[in-house]
């Protein structure tokens, strides 16, 4: 079992930065491939990017690539999701994802209901 603590976020003008965190007990997280999903307003959670367990492989929405990147830091138990010239359209609730995939071939998963570990959200404001 893992549990995610969230951390970053905050109110930035367009253009801005903001790198979200998310912090995981237990000894076990390099076992755990990590996704990044956010809710606007009104709408559906939406996938935004994923890694693997290792770190080696990774995939964001066509909609943030070249502005957002995702990485972890095994060591740290932490995964990060790095967010550059923020848009205002990027506004929304942000939720770290963790899903065991140490049995499992495929290196991460990109649907909400593939993750059955879920940080507290942090909410992200990009002013126009």
């Amino acid at each position: 079992q893992v549990q995610l603590v969230q951390s970053g976020g905050g109110l930035v003008q367009a253009g801005d930065s903001l790198r979200l965190s998310c912090a995981a007990s237990g000894r076990t997280f390099s076992r755990y491939a990590l996704g990044w999903f956010r809710q606007a307003p009104g709408k559906e959670r939406e996938f935004v990017a994923a890694i693997s367990r290792d770190g080696e492989s990774t995939y964001e929405l066509d909609s943030v690539k070249g502005r957002f990147s995702i990485s972890r830091d095994n060591a740290k138990n932490t995964g990060y999701l790095q967010m550059n010239n923020l848009k205002p359209e990027d506004t929304a609730v942000y939720y770290c994802a963790a899903r065991n995939t140490w049995l499992s071939s495929t290196p991460y998963y990109t649907r909400r209901n593939e993750y059955p570990h879920w940080g507290q959200g942090t909410q992200v404001t990009v002013s126009s």
